[in-house]
């Protein structure tokens, strides 16, 4: 029967002939430096990696780097050491704001009133007067008063319209007094309908904005119908 060839590699280590042959397998590999390691009772050459070459050098590797204290030529200055450059001469101060106290609020400068001569507040207050006055106020002025002056008119036509919108409230309060022979509501309607009137007085001579949207329709039809007798 033909044996069959071996290489290097069958090897078994419980052979009598391991040791001869591991020899004679080192004789084949060569020796490329002094390391060496023993297999099986037998030493053999360790080729040595030429990447292994700078760790037999301690002094072939970078030093290291200390962040508290980077050298002049570091590209990105360290988080641990404050800016070197100077902090800007002057820093922006945005202006202060002006506290307005409430209650202070100046109207602009009033004007004298083209067809009845009163200053401008006045013929814008005098609309909204109660007890019948602003009645008889609107209706001269939007009578008398030219369409240059728009606020004076504004305010006599919803005035006007304001007046009208209490009187038919009034009338239905007293209707339903009629019936039921009560005149609570009728009572607290007068009461509510005139603090609203001293309301509106108010927040006219002060210059404040003061529209009534639910007026607004009536407002422009009286302003647009009644023109200013010549």
């Amino acid at each position: 029967m033909m044996e069959t060839k071996k290489t290097r590699y069958d090897t078994n280590p419980l052979d009598p002939d391991f040791v001869r042959e591991t020899d004679e397998m080192k004789g084949d590999g060569g020796e490329s430096d002094s390391k060496t390691r023993e297999v099986g009772g037998g030493t053999r050459q360790v080729a040595t990696p030429e990447r292994d070459g700078g760790r037999s050098n301690v002094y072939s590797e970078a030093p290291t780097r200390r962040y508290d204290n980077p050298p002049l030529d570091a590209p990105y200055p360290s988080i641990f050491v404050p800016p070197t450059h100077a902090p800007p001469a002057e820093v922006y101060q945005p202006p202060p704001a002006v506290y307005q106290a409430p209650g202070t609020f100046q109207p602009p400068a009033s004007h004298s009133v083209a067809g009845i001569g009163l200053p401008e507040k006045w013929a814008a207050m005098l609309p909204y007067a109660p007890f019948y006055i602003g009645v008889v106020a609107s209706l001269l002025e939007l009578f008398l008063v030219p369409r240059k002056e728009v606020k004076v008119r504004f305010h006599a036509a919803q005035g006007l319209s304001l007046h009208i919108a209490i009187l038919v409230i009034q009338t239905l309060f007293k209707v339903v007094e009629a019936i039921t022979d009560s005149s609570v509501g009728g009572a607290l309607f007068w009461v509510a309908s005139t603090i609203f009137l001293i309301v509106s007085m108010a927040r006219v001579w002060k210059g404040k904005p003061h529209n009534i949207p639910p007026l607004a329709e009536p407002t422009q039809w009286l302003n647009e119908k009644i023109e200013q007798r010549k």
